[in-house]
């Protein structure tokens, strides 16, 4: 009950929180805002390939003081379709909590069953300080669509250099599950490095880049990732 609760209420919040007249009457100067997409050569989420081949991820954020809330997506050429809506709070000392509805656009929206349920909400927690961050993430529920097993854990730490990240994060549930053996125990399976850049288009335009190297270690796979945003 409180799952849908909480889906039903975002929906109203998003659509006044989007809605054109609503930016009609917002100081451009300071647009709480946003909107944009990033176009990636493949979608690894947390070590785990999801659909095949580039995906494109848009995204429309509303941000004011301490409060941000948005919807972001994920699409391939495939049929692959996700659709997520967050809701977080900046903290005081760096701390950050909020909650993530993780839902698959080819599911019944209102499919909140254990079975086949359609939506997986996700407890966000974070810390950052300086050059180092670190969060940890707790699934609720039961979603057979989503494949969620309700009290998937996953943690995850990175480190900032200068012209380069590094990132470590390990999981179980969904981050770990192995469909032959059935098994989905706790293990590190997402860690890699991470280069950002920019390429310049005109002497006024850039678009930011991003190149990332992926190892799980828990399926033994390796990926190749480059994606920009506009």
């Amino acid at each position: 009950m409180e799952a849908r609760l909480f889906s039903i209420m975002a929906f109203p919040v998003l659509m006044i929180a989007f809605h054109p007249a609503t930016l009609s009457a917002q100081d451009k100067a300071s647009e709480p805002f946003t909107t944009g997409a990033d176009f990636c050569s493949s979608y690894i989420w947390r070590g785990s390939q999801l659909g095949t081949g580039p995906h494109i991820q848009p995204s429309i954020v509303y941000n004011k003081s301490s409060f941000t809330c948005g919807a972001w997506g994920s699409f391939d050429f495939r049929g692959y379709q996700e659709t997520d809506l967050y809701l977080s709070f900046s903290l005081p000392s760096g701390f950050s909590a909020g909650i993530t509805d993780y839902y698959l656009p080819g599911l019944r929206y209102f499919d909140y069953s254990k079975g086949s349920g359609s939506h997986a909400f996700e407890l966000n927690f974070g810390f950052s300080a300086d050059k180092l961050n670190f969060s940890a993430n707790y699934i609720l529920n039961e979603a057979g669509g989503v494949g969620s097993s309700g009290n998937d854990l996953y943690f995850e730490a990175g480190y900032s250099f200068e012209r380069f990240s590094i990132f470590a994060g390990a999981g179980n549930g969904w981050h770990t599950y192995d469909p032959e053996t059935g098994s989905s125990n706790f293990n590190l399976c997402n860690t890699g490095i991470e280069v950002s850049g920019m390429i310049r288009v005109t002497e006024s335009f850039e678009i930011p880049v991003r190149g990332q190297l992926i190892l799980n270690p828990d399926k033994e796979r390796l990926f190749l990732v480059i994606s920009f945003t506009l």
